[in-house]
């Protein structure tokens, strides 16, 4: 028989992970901050694909056929409506790679602002951020009053929970 999942503590402030409640932060010293989390659903280390549920298969189509025109989301700037062929395709991921430091968070965070400027309902989740630092990061590009919902989360369910009250977002 399998173990029960066994907790952990997560820190909202900064995302660290600990296997142990405590009251203050060992990493951003902050007090308070921590919420237990369990590892529900996750398959025990060597078990591959065993432990997961049978899904149902479906239905496969060749590469060539028609397809629609899909309505694109000019981002209002200029190099990345060029790269995604005209502006971001709605109900799409767009993964952002690079080096450390090379300007992914400033590039998106000019994106979020761009859109909330163009009038789209914008959340903006910073995985690695506290939100003190997007503010500071805003305010150093001039776009702190752009109307952009900001939030710092790791936890997907949490991200998920969040999401799904209040009015359905038009970039996350």
């Amino acid at each position: 028989m399998a173990k029960p999942a066994r907790p952990t503590f997560v820190c909202q402030n900064c995302g660290a992970v600990y296997s142990r409640w405590a009251g203050r932060c060992a990493s951003c010293e902050e007090w308070n901050t921590f919420v237990e989390e369990s590892d529900l659903g996750v398959s025990p280390p060597g078990t591959g694909l065993a432990g997961l549920s049978r899904g149902r298969a479906v239905p496969l189509e060749p590469l060539s056929g028609s397809t629609e025109t899909v309505q694109r989301l000019p981002t209002g700037i200029t190099e990345l409506d060029r790269v995604t062929g005209g502006g971001i395709v709605p109900g799409s991921a767009l993964l952002i790679g690079g080096e450390p430091g090379i300007g992914k968070s400033t590039l998106l965070l000019q994106l979020a602002a761009s859109l909330g400027a163009a009038g789209q309902r914008v959340v903006y989740f910073s995985g690695e951020e506290a939100v003190a630092q997007v503010r500071l990061r805003a305010d150093r590009l001039g776009l702190a009053g752009a109307p952009v919902a900001l939030a710092s989360e790791t936890n997907l369910a949490n991200i998920l929970a969040t999401l799904s009250e209040g009015q359905r977002p038009d970039l996350v």
